[in-house]
């Protein structure tokens, strides 16, 4: 019971992120799996099929996850298999963001004055 909760509060905090719930239900999905399928992701999710392709797709473009060609015996298309990026690159970007948007703003409400915002993300020694 215990890690659901932790497993929803960090679904929650991802979709902070990525600003969508099911972006953020699929990249946890991702991360506490080893390489899935769509068809996999979608099940697991409990979102549609076509849902998940379209937003796998999106994110893939975004750098939010990875996905790597597999052989099928099955006529058609060859399936991927997706991996979710890691959790510091995914820091990273969003810090990048907050970073660019806070200088908009720092830019608009400061024209003369020289501000600049840097968000710094460090890795913890342990």
């Amino acid at each position: 019971m215990k890690s659901n909760v932790r497993i929803k509060r960090i679904e929650n905090a991802l979709a902070e992120i990525f600003k969508s719930e099911a972006e953020s239900k699929i990249y946890l999905f991702l991360y506490l799996s080893n390489g899935v399928r769509s068809s996999e992701i979608a099940q697991g999710t409990e979102l549609h099929p076509s849902t998940v392709r379209e937003l796998l797709a999106k994110m893939y473009r975004e750098g939010l996850v990875y996905r790597e060609k597999i052989k099928s015996e099955q006529t058609g298309k060859n399936p991927y298999i997706y991996y979710a990026a890691s959790p510091l690159k995914i820091l990273k970007m969003f810090a990048r963001k907050i970073e660019g948007k806070m200088n908009s703003i720092a830019k608009l409400v400061e024209e003369r004055d020289c501000i600049k915002i840097k968000v710094e993300v460090e890795k913890r020694i342990t």
